[in-house]
């Protein structure tokens, strides 16, 4: 029935300052940025690796939104999981760019993982799988 997924949404307190923080940092693009309907601007973002998949900004522009800013999954916990090829290596690199590290890299069976938090203090964990294990079943 369902292909695949195509965004997720991020609140966001600006949409340059959360494009230059993501394109910066962590090495997202625009893919897709334009006025809509009543003047209303729609921002998507996402990894050059991944075409179509990606985060849709949308503005904290009420109370219940700005509420949301920093804490996207509601409990303080992970919104979003990165799969990287090298985990200590990433972070390092992440680190250098200003990215602050939440948990450095530790292994556990199968994986290494590191957590980082995006501008707004939203928890993202970073992932090496070892031994070929599947994302889907990992994240």
């Amino acid at each position: 029935m369902i292909d695949y997924i195509g965004r997720t949404v991020l609140v966001v307190r600006d949409y340059d300052e959360a494009v230059r923080y993501y394109r910066e940092k962590l090495g997202f693009e625009v893919l897709f940025d334009q006025v809509i309907g009543d003047g209303y601007r729609s921002v998507h973002i996402g990894l050059p690796s991944q075409p179509g998949v990606g985060l849709w900004l949308k503005l904290a522009d009420s109370d219940a939104t700005r509420a949301r800013l920093g804490d996207q999954s509601g409990d303080g916990g992970p919104f979003l999981v990165l799969y990287t090829s090298d985990c200590r290596a990433t972070c390092a690199e992440l680190e250098r760019r200003g990215v602050r590290v939440l948990r450095p890299p530790a292994e556990e069976p199968g994986s290494i993982f590191a957590h980082i938090a995006d501008l707004y203090g939203n928890h993202i964990v970073l992932v090496e799988l070892k031994g070929g294990q599947d994302q889907a079943s990992e994240a």
